[in-house]
């Protein structure tokens, strides 16, 4: 393994260079298995509080954890934008990657500070970055409480538009989160994270219970589920596959589930079963072409076909999506359109390919900007194609999760938002402090800019307005 490992980390390819993580994530489990341990971390008794500190880790792997007790994740390497920090935001666990050399100077049991905001790691920090760090946490703790007086009161503008705010999920612990937040419902629920902790591909069975105890606990909210999404830096340990170049392009997400239809059938099937009597929302990811999503669309109707003459009865109501994630569906939105039921825009890897940016790359992490006038005259393009359809449609990525980000989404005319379950308050106080049409005119001016991005200007008019981002 340290040889393969070590002839990896020379490739120059920056992105095969992150597949050391899923290596060292399926080495690790299969040293479990070896020495009689099948998950190996998850019977580690753990501190109340813990900040774990590692070389690399998939999102498989940190969930093995008990994140209950974890206070934060340090990586050397990955960056910000990984799955697995994805996965870690959406704890509300503070993460960093890209800590190069933090296993050299941190030993077992020092004292740290992990702030995630700022990317920043403080090792045995002195009294003054205590004193400092308590004083941050204490005002952090006051802005949540600000934002949790702002749970039962609408996310309405300062000119009555109002925003949907939904929050993003994927474990139990989540529909918590759910009545907590006060959000409108769940506009993404990821369903992988179910086959990623399985010891196997869970059955229909299996997966009809969790579907069926998250509508329940749900209520009368929405949820919308998106059908496996697997490939990439999100591996299944149970499942051989042969290795690819560019997986993050590769053979992930509807293109495993098109061509391994079985897969796909049982998991439709289980959520058809849940939803008896209930109104089913699903939607499709990485949808690169309309003849994908109706080749899925499809397989849905058969199965729909299939429970009825079983006796099974069907959801009273289905709404059927896709996930505009792949620029080449831009050209084709229009006929996209005519397919849909709503559209679900994720930001994270439609940017990625958008700029042909490995996201997990820290050395590229930060060099394109969301907020660059092409980003925005993008997304303004897609709001106004679907308003003019009349087809729903909401942004489900990191982008829509801070508040400087959020706004330029409300400027560029989205009015459905899907964020970390920590963010609904931050978002909620922007958008009540917020004139949407002073916006709207304000970012006439930024769409033809041949800047690298709008954040200052942004920024300033937040200010200028009164905007709390």
């Amino acid at each position: 393994h340290n040889d393969i490992r070590a002839r990896m980390s020379q490739v120059t390819d920056p992105y095969l260079r992150e597949r050391i993580h899923d290596l060292d994530d399926l080495a690790n489990r299969l040293l479990g298995h070896l020495i009689g341990e099948a998950e190996p971390t998850a019977g580690m008794p753990l501190p109340e509080e813990v900040i774990l500190v590692a070389r690399s880790m998939g999102p498989a792997q940190l969930l093995d954890y008990d994140y209950s007790r974890l206070r934060g994740v340090v990586l050397e390497e990955g960056s910000h934008t990984a799955h697995v920090a994805i996965v870690a935001r959406a704890l509300d666990i503070p993460a960093v990657g890209n800590a190069k050399d933090v296993l050299s100077k941190v030993e077992p049991g020092d004292p740290l500070i992990v702030d995630g905001d700022n990317a920043q790691v403080f090792i045995r920090p002195g009294e003054d970055a205590r004193r400092a760090f308590v004083e941050s946490l204490r005002a952090r703790e006051e802005r949540k409480a600000v934002y949790a007086s702002l749970r039962d009161l609408p996310a309405v503008t300062l000119d009555g538009q109002s925003i949907s705010i939904k929050i993003n999920a994927g474990l139990p612990i989540d529909l918590r989160l759910l009545d907590d937040s006060g959000a409108d419902g769940i506009g993404l629920y990821r369903t992988e994270l179910l086959f990623m902790v399985a010891a196997d591909f869970p059955g229909v069975e299996a997966q009809r219970r969790l579907y069926a105890d998250i509508l329940d606990k749900a209520q009368d909210k929405p949820v919308i589920f998106r059908t496996l999404d697997v490939g990439g830096d999100k591996v299944l340990p149970y499942w051989q596959r042969s290795a690819e170049e560019n997986p993050a392009m590769g053979w992930r997400a509807i293109r495993v589930s098109l061509d391994r239809p079985d897969i796909l059938r049982q998991q439709l099937r289980a959520l058809i079963r849940a939803a008896a009597s209930r109104e089913l929302r699903l939607m499709f990811p990485m949808i690169a072409e309309v003849a994908e999503f109706k080749a899925a669309r499809a397989w849905l109707d058969k199965e729909l076909k299939w429970e009825k003459e079983l006796g099974f009865p069907p959801p009273s109501k289905f709404s059927v999506g896709a996930m505009l994630e792949v620029p080449s569906l831009v050209l084709q939105l229009p006929a996209l359109l005519k397919q849909v039921d709503f559209i679900s825009v994720g930001s994270n890897d439609l940017f990625q390919f958008l700029f042909a940016s490995d996201r997990g790359n820290p050395q590229l992490s930060e060099r394109y900007d969301l907020l660059s006038p092409l980003v925005l005259t993008l997304l303004r393009s897609v709001a106004e194609q679907c308003r003019a359809a009349g087809t729903p449609v909401s942004l489900c990525g990191d982008m829509a999760s801070r508040p400087l980000e959020a706004m330029a989404l409300i400027g560029a005319g989205f009015r459905d938002l899907s964020v970390t379950p920590s963010s609904v308050g931050p978002i909620k106080a922007m958008i009540r402090s917020l004139s949407v049409l002073a916006l709207c005119e304000y970012m006439n001016s930024l769409y033809d800019l041949d800047q690298h991005d709008t954040r200052q200007k942004l920024g300033s008019f937040a200010q200028e307005h009164g905007v709390i981002i």
